[in-house]
């Protein structure tokens, strides 16, 4: 039998019975289109995490202070609110470090801050003129907390895009205004550009101060919250995490690293983290999707099941006039192929669009992958011949003289 004597003869078998065709198909489309656009999902929110934690600035180093671990005691209490971190190890670090671009020392905590007839609860951080090249923050206008602003403790802010329209509008200039952080007047003398954020960790809703100010007026202390450090280059990032964890066990008086009451986070490690949380929970949202494509299956081997007793005679007359097993078996297969990739290249079509959908409405840049449309083939072509290989052998097997009597 020719090729195409094969496909015409599968494609009059199928469309001649449309509604029964259609519904077999749309099981495997929804199979796909799932698997697609949950991987798309996942590959998105993988991608907007990463994104995330780049803006916060590239090749960087996050030391955060933790409670020294008492005898007896299995875990560190109090890391990242502890104050064993000072401005002087801030000092410390900037001076002895090398293969560094920047060493940030912040001081955070969230205040109620009101401009004239409007306030919001948002993030102030305490921070130097380093703080702008360590987290890649730029400014849309005015000016960022300068070396001067900090030596002289000056009552300066620079207001984040989101917390500038919660203060002031879209449409009111802030530059030269002052609002009110705890009581203290400060003059807003810049605005950062977006980065973009949501939630707590929002840098768009952040207000910077010089750390100094931060210190003296507002926590009344010379802690910091965390030190900021960016490493010239990501291969640098090793050897200057071990210089500072050096600099400050000495500093804090240990010889135990695991003793330490501070912790060195690596940006890559965050990253490397995050993806593989990301990745476990794309498979298994890959997965529950991908039963749908079992269920699409299994309905496709009971049609061609059915279809088989509905063509006995067929069958029996083709064997009857020469037909061999793999004729018939060719056949029934080429059936059950095209079926499953009709399906799935509506699924794909249906995957792309509910990945449209969900970056549109759920804010999650869903981003379909190359890979992903292969193995959606792949998966349609393998469904096709797992679940069509059974029906067709049968077919193939029926004795002609009995398949001619069949009624």
């Amino acid at each position: 039998m020719r090729i195409q004597d094969l496909f015409e003869e599968s494609y009059s078998a199928l469309i001649g019975n449309k509604v029964r065709t259609g519904l077999t198909i749309l099981g495997i489309v929804i199979g796909i289109g799932s698997v697609i656009a949950m991987v798309a999902i996942g590959q998105g929110s993988q991608n907007s995490i990463q994104a995330s934690i780049q803006s916060i600035g590239s090749n960087l180093l996050i030391v955060t202070p933790g409670v020294q671990r008492s005898f007896g005691a299995g875990v560190s209490a109090g890391r990242g609110s502890a104050q064993t971190l000072t401005q002087a190890d801030a000092d410390a670090l900037k001076a002895q470090l090398t293969q560094t671009d920047g060493v940030s020392p912040e001081l955070s905590r969230r205040y109620q801050v009101a401009a004239k007839g409007t306030n919001t609860n948002t993030s102030v951080f305490g921070v130097s003129a380093d703080y702008a090249i360590v987290h890649n923050v730029s400014v849309d206008s005015g000016s960022f907390i300068s070396a001067e602003n900090v030596d002289s403790s000056a009552k300066v802010a620079v207001l984040g895009p989101t917390a500038k329209a919660d203060l002031f509008g879209t449409s009111t200039d802030p530059i030269g205004q002052t609002i009110r952080i705890n009581q203290l007047i400060f003059k807003v003398v810049g605005v950062t550009a977006a980065k973009g954020g949501t939630g707590f960790n929002n840098p768009d809703d952040y207000i910077y101060i010089p750390i100094s100010t931060a210190e003296h007026y507002l926590a009344g202390a010379t802690y910091v919250s965390q030190i900021s450090v960016e490493a010239d280059s990501a291969n640098d990032m090793t050897a200057v995490q071990r210089q500072i964890t050096d600099i400050l066990l000495q500093r804090h008086n240990f010889s135990d690293p695991t003793q330490a009451d501070f912790t060195v986070l690596n940006q890559s490690d965050i990253v490397s983290a995050a993806s593989g949380v990301t990745n476990t929970l794309t498979a298994l949202l890959a997965s529950i999707a991908g039963i749908s494509l079992v269920v699409g299956g299994i309905g496709i081997m009971n049609m061609m099941l059915t279809t088989v007793t509905e063509r006995t005679r067929e069958i029996g007359l083709r064997k009857a006039i020469g037909a061999t097993r793999n004729n018939i078996n060719s056949q029934f297969l080429t059936e059950a192929v095209m079926l499953t990739f009709s399906g799935g290249l509506l699924g794909i079509v249906l995957g792309w669009i509910l990945s449209l959908l969900v970056t549109k409405f759920a804010n999650i840049a869903a981003a379909i992958s190359f890979s992903s449309v292969i193995l959606a083939f792949g998966v349609s072509a393998a469904i096709g011949l797992i679940f069509g290989y059974y029906p067709a052998r049968r077919a193939s097997r029926l004795n002609p003289i009995e398949a001619l009597r069949f009624e």
